[in-house]
């Protein structure tokens, strides 16, 4: 699947609410301050995710993860950091061919 990208510094402010963001996915696009192919493939990652877990349900584990790991670790950077659909797409974005080899629920061996 290729995503819809979006350029949108306006969107991007108003939900990084915690910290600054350089990109979003929301699906099925993706939405960007600027183009960087490192970060499209990240965000693609994500789009892959979702359609694995039929989109809602990624949002509802994200967001649980996310709340646990405030709590775990006492910081926002660190909690989304090991999110483990963010670990899946740090440590593949500059794997260009990621998408074509990647396995279904690649994201669980990064808890």
């Amino acid at each position: 699947m290729i995503p819809v990208v979006i350029y949108s510094n306006k969107f991007l402010d108003k939900v990084g609410i915690f910290f600054k963001i350089a990109g979003i996915t929301l699906f099925p696009f993706i939405i960007l301050r600027k183009h960087s192919k490192k970060l499209v493939n990240h965000e693609t990652i994500h789009i892959y995710q979702q359609l694995e877990l039929l989109v809602i349900p990624f949002y509802l584990l994200y967001i649980l993860m996310y709340l646990y790991n405030i709590v775990k670790y006492r910081n926002v950077l660190e909690a989304y950091m090991n999110i483990p659909f963010e670990k899946e797409a740090y440590a593949n974005e500059t794997k260009y061919t990621y998408i074509k080899e990647r396995k279904l629920f690649s994201w669980i061996k990064y808890f």
